[in-house]
C-alpha cells in the first residue's frame, strides 16, 4: 500500500468513527497526532479542545450523516469532498476537508463548508 493510500485509510477511518459511529473523542484518540494544528475558524486549536468541540457538535445533531463522495491524496495531504446532513432529508452542506497525515496520524486540518442551495445556476449538484 502506498503512503497516499494509507493516509486515505487513516482519514476515512477517522471520519467513520467520528461521524458515522458518533465517537469523536475516540476518533481523536485513535487517529490524531501530537502537535495537531486546527484551521477551522469555529474549532479551538489543540487536539483535546477540538475533540471536545466535535463531540459537542455531534451530540447536538444525533441524526447527522456524513457521506464522503470523493477522496484525493498526494503525499501527506488528503482531501475529502462530502455531504454533511444535520437532519435526515435536509439539503445539507458540501464540505471539503484537507488533512495532513504524518506517521499514520492526522496532524493538521482545514475545511471549507458551503450550504447546498435548493437550485444552482449551473443546474449541477455540489457534491
Amino acid at each position: 500500500m502506498t503512503e497516499s493510500q494509507h493516509n486515505k485509510e487513516v482519514v476515512l477511518a477517522f471520519l467513520r468513527l467520528a461521524f458515522t459511529e458518533k465517537r469523536p473523542a475516540d476518533a481523536f484518540a485513535a487517529y490524531v497526532g501530537d502537535g495537531y494544528v486546527q484551521h477551522n475558524p469555529h474549532a479551538p486549536a489543540s487536539a483535546g479542545a477540538s475533540a471536545e468541540y466535535l463531540a459537542g457538535f455531534v451530540a447536538r445533531f444525533p441524526e447527522l450523516s456524513l457521506d464522503v463522495r470523493r477522496v484525493i491524496a498526494e503525499d501527506d495531504l488528503v482531501c475529502t469532498h462530502s455531504l454533511l446532513r444535520l437532519t435526515p432529508g435536509s439539503r445539507g452542506s458540501a464540505i471539503a476537508d484537507v488533512v495532513r497525515v504524518r506517521d499514520g496520524r492526522i496532524v493538521e486540518h482545514w475545511d471549507v463548508v458551503q450550504e447546498v442551495p435548493e437550485a444552482t445556476a449551473s443546474g449541477n449538484p455540489m457534491v
